[in-house]
């Protein structure tokens, strides 16, 4: 079997994984897994450009195989090049080629890594080694250094791969002699098993076997040590427990860990207390929870858990970026120093590391504090239960300990790692309900604590003390209680003869529901038959015949054709307006063929019937109403057709309806674009877009009458400059910098503007200096909205204002603040004065940016449609159709009108409808009053 980079990888994880992904076993693959795999190829997509833009493109290749002699080689740079020999294989990600420095002198293969991670662990080494061993084999000369390109700022480390040549054959080794066995290798759990699609493969397998490897706190040598003794499942551990008498020597050491005690916990279903554990909490507890990204050594929520007697308050402390960090690390030192004697308590090593690394960055309370006596006081529950408390649990992780004691999160597939995913979400989308779902999350980690916390102190208490509450103690076994007992013999009983091994067998569960009771039940039902919506579309009535008249003149050479040929026949599925209905409409397209004898030429149909072309347009402009403009998913739109017309649609006609569709209004796009920027006034914003879970945007363009979306990689300014290239009108837009480049007067949106210092006010509520400057602001503007609403946007009227503006800011040149938000807000007075009221100046400017929200809006609907399951072509075609449903919108016209119609040009679709309204009514009916279908042989 051939030894790949992706088999290799799974090795260094686990061999199990590697013999399930070599024997083709599909996992389950959950959402951490599917995350890193996707951020993985991100990453590795993203530093390919990287690296291929910063070479010429003679000098470049993609996906070439690996050269089998060095000097055929011209190329700099090769990406996803394949390198394989007789039983390996390693698609590596990038090579870069160094020339030789002189005569004699061969050059050398660089092999690059991209990890997206920013911190790199060994295995992301060993995996560059690989490469390297594999490329070498097939250049036939050492590669002795590599390159791995990781982390947010594509940080470049450099591998001296020759070390771990030989710990890397060694595996390769051991991957072969398991490869080619027949068995699988000994099943083991460990941390990594939580990022692996194949975790609950496994851990189904370890608990049918009731392997050892179960209990988290064992280690492989330690498990080892108990497979000599012959010691296999927990319930056989389970009998190896000896409580002992502790010599006095060593009652005032911590007491030793017990893998035994563990299993008969586990065995028994109760928890097993060793000596006289002690915890106070002689204050007000103080329950902290912190989830952060450890890759980035970034702490983003602080969840705080106070109980006052019987009251409980729960705080939420959000960092929306590193920035924040500080500010919450703030929040939670003054939320201490408002508690009355705090008692601070964690669980495990990850909080306490926080308030570590948090007091060395900000710095930590003032000295001789109550805060600062809580965090040097502070208690983690994981090191009171650790060797004192055994719970029946495989793990002393807080959601085992917790689960124990019939606490239950929200959501039951709450995690650790999920968290880094939604929070990795929320950067990307912004969505509140991931925001929620973290806060949610974090305060139930928060009430778990509290009930661990509560459990261990109604069980360290000594009993008979005033206001102590007894454990059951038919849930709680006291170590010093229990007697020695006789060891009992492992595995099953051999039965002494045939019939009682025979009773044995049908006496169990499986043997009597699967022999007796099914038998007994008799034969099963059938399950229903599904019913299929639509209906086959061969045996509908035809509506109308159109047949053709076709000239049997040749179209190439001219002869008249004397030899007819077969008669053609085109059903086209449609459907017929009426003026108050919709039906479904058939049509049969009859053509005659012939055939020329000179040209060898079969001419008489139609071109646009050379293709499988089924269904007519208005079909399609219905679709295509109820996806964009009614904003339903393509499903459910399908689904409908399919129920009310009798269709037999699939979605994947449905999705070439939209694509076609776009192709054929791409010029209309264009059309729509060109106007606006020809003309005098451009509202100009942005939004994200989620395609297959990668972070693009959408940037919207409009006036009064035109709406464009556009669809982007980037947020930067070049999508700007080279989409509004020549525009010399003036652009409504907030205020971010990348509007800045523009060349052309400007007009920032003064309802931002407002929104912020609003915000601020809030945020400083006791600053007087702030709030005179908003207030003097506001004063400024609110006469100018006056005459906005009394005459309109008309320079005549507006330009009054232009006296009251300079003596603003000549007031504000001369204030000299001490606020420093007061400062902040001057300083962006003074940066945007000749972008904020350009609306002065100008007829038809608006002083907000109201009408690119507007348009923001419509997509935003069509996007929670889509859902992140577009691709970005699907994505384009989307905002292609949207921009001629939006300007349809915004002219007044129909969206479906325009589709039915077959027009490219907007605007002389429109100019077409205004002169029909200037007909009369009466010409557009027939004599019976009923309107005249269109041409159905479209």
């Amino acid at each position: 079997m051939t030894i790949t980079s992706h088999l290799f990888e799974a090795y260094l994880k686990c061999p199990t994984k590697c013999w399930l992904r070599s024997q083709g076993e599909a996992g389950e693959e959950d959402a951490y897994a599917h995350w890193t795999r996707t951020q993985n190829e991100s990453y590795r997509s993203e530093g390919t450009k990287r690296l291929l833009d910063g070479v010429p493109q003679n000098e470049c290749v993609i996906g070439p195989p690996a050269p089998q002699n060095p000097k055929s080689a011209k190329w700099r740079l090769a990406a996803d090049l394949l390198a394989q020999t007789q039983d390996l294989e390693s698609r590596l990600h990038a090579v870069e080629r160094v020339p030789s420095e002189g005569r004699g002198k061969p050059a050398q293969f660089i092999p690059i890594r991209f990890v997206f991670t920013n911190k790199l662990s060994k295995d992301d080494k060993l995996l560059l080694a690989f490469d390297a061993m594999v490329f070498s084999e097939v250049l036939g000369r050492e590669v002795n250094l590599g390159r791995i390109i990781h982390g947010d700022d594509h940080a470049t480390l450099k591998v001296k791969t020759s070390g771990l040549m030989g710990e890397v054959r060694n595996r390769v080794e051991k991957m072969r002699t398991m490869l080619c066995g027949s068995s699988p290798p000994d099943l083991v759990l460990h941390r990594q098993c939580g990022e692996c699609e194949f975790q609950t493969l496994c851990r189904q397998k370890a608990i049918e076997k009731d392997d050892l490897s179960l209990l988290a706190n064992m280690t492989e040598k330690e498990r080892k040590k108990y497979h000599s003794k012959g010691i296999f499942t927990i319930t056989q551990l389970s009998y190896t427990f000896r409580p002992r008498r502790r010599p006095k020597r060593m009652r005032n050491k911590r007491e030793r860990y017990h893998h035994s005690l563990k299993a008969l916990a586990i065995r028994e279903k109760k928890i097993h207390i060793v000596g006289s554990p002690e915890l106070k909490i002689e204050g007000t507890p103080v329950y902290l929870d912190v989830e952060g990204l450890p890759d980035r050594d970034f702490y983003y929520l602080i969840g705080v858990r106070i109980r006052h007697g019987d009251s409980i308050v729960q705080h939420s402390l959000w960092a929306d970026s590193p920035e924040d960090e500080k500010v919450i690390w703030s929040e939670f030192l003054g939320m201490l120093a408002t508690v009355e004697n705090p008692v601070l308590m964690h669980y495990g090593g990850f909080e306490a590391t926080f308030i570590r690394r948090m007091c060395q960055q900000y710095g930590g309370p003032p000295h001789d504090s109550s805060p600062d006596k809580a965090i040097e006081s502070s208690t983690n529950l994981l090191s009171v239960i650790f060797s004192q408390f055994y719970f029946p649990t495989y793990s002393n992780g807080l959601k085992d300990v917790a689960k124990c004691l019939n606490f239950r999160w929200c959501d039951p597939t709450a995690s650790g790692t999920r968290s880094v995913v939604v929070r990795y979400a929320w950067e990307q989308s912004r969505d509140p309900t991931a925001k929620e779902w973290l806060v949610r999350y974090n305060a139930d980690d928060c009430e778990a604590l509290e009930i661990v916390a509560s459990t261990l102190l109604r069980t360290c208490r000594p009993q008979g003390r005033p206001g102590a509450i007894d454990s059951d103690p038919s849930d709680v076994v006291s170590v010093e209680s229990l007697k020695c007992q006789t060891p009992f013999s492992f595995g099953k009983k051999t039965p002494v003869t045939p019939d009682l091994n025979f009773l044995r067998k049908a006496a169990y569960w499986d043997y009597q529901r699967d022999r007796l009771y099914f038998r007994s039940a008799g034969q099963r039902s059938r399950k229903p038959r599904k019913v299929i919506v639509g209906c086959n579309t061969t045996s509908m009535r035809i509506n109308k015949v159109v047949v053709h008249d076709v000239s049997p003149e040749c179209p190439t050479c001219k002869r008249i054709s004397s030899r007819p040929k077969a008669t053609r026949v085109r059903i086209l599925y449609d459907l017929c307006f009426g003026r108050f209905s919709i039906k479904r409409w058939v049509v049969k397209h009859v053509y005659q063929t012939y055939y020329c004898w000179r040209c060898q030429l079969i001419f008489g149909l139609e071109k646009r019937f050379k293709t499988r072309l089924k269904f007519g347009w208005n079909l399609v402009a219905y679709f295509l109403y109820q996806v964009i403009q009614l904003r339903i998913s393509q499903r459910v739109v399908t689904q409908s057709m399919n129920q009310l017309f009798g269709l037999n649609l699939k979605c994947v006609t449905t999705h070439k309806f939209k694509s076609s569709a776009a192709e054929f209004y791409k010029e209309t796009q264009r059309q729509i674009l060109a106007r606006l920027v020809k003309g005098d006034l451009i509202h100009a914003d942005e939004t994200k877009a989620n395609v297959k879970g990668q972070l693009a945007y959408v940037w919207v363009f409009t006036n009064l009458r035109e709406v464009v979306y556009l669809y982007a990689d980037t947020r930067e300014a070049d999508v700007l400059q080279a989409t509004l290239a020549g525009f010399k009108g003036v652009l409504v837009s907030d205020f971010y910098a990348a509007y800045d480049s523009l060349d052309c007067p400007q007009q920032k949106c003064l309802t931002h503007l407002l929104r912020d210092l609003n915000d601020e006010v809030l945020d400083h509520p006791y600053d007087g200096e702030l709030k005179e400057l908003v207030k003097n602001f506001g004063s400024l503007v609110r006469p100018m909205v006056e005459t906005v609403d009394r005459h309109g946007l008309k320079r005549h009227f507006l330009r009054k204002h232009h006296r009251f503006v300079d003596r603003f800011y000549r007031e504000l040149g001369k204030a000299a603040y001490q606020s420093e938000a007061a400062r902040k807000c001057k300083d962006r007075f003074e940066k945007n004065r000749n972008k904020l009221f350009t609306f002065l100046d100008y007829d038809g400017v608006p002083w907000n940016n109201n009408n690119a929200e507007h348009a923001i809006k419509a997509y935003a609907a069509l996007r929670n449609v889509i859902e992140g399951t577009s691709t970005q072509a699907g994505i384009e075609q989307y905002l292609i159709l949207l921009s001629i449903c939006e300007t349809c919108e915004y002219q007044g016209l129909s969206f479906i009108d325009f589709l039915r119609s077959g027009e490219k040009d907007i605007y002389a679709f429109a100019a077409s409808r205004a002169r029909r309204r200037r007909q009369s009514v009466n010409e557009r009916h027939c004599g019976d009053g009923a309107i005249r279908p269109e041409d159905d042989s479209r």
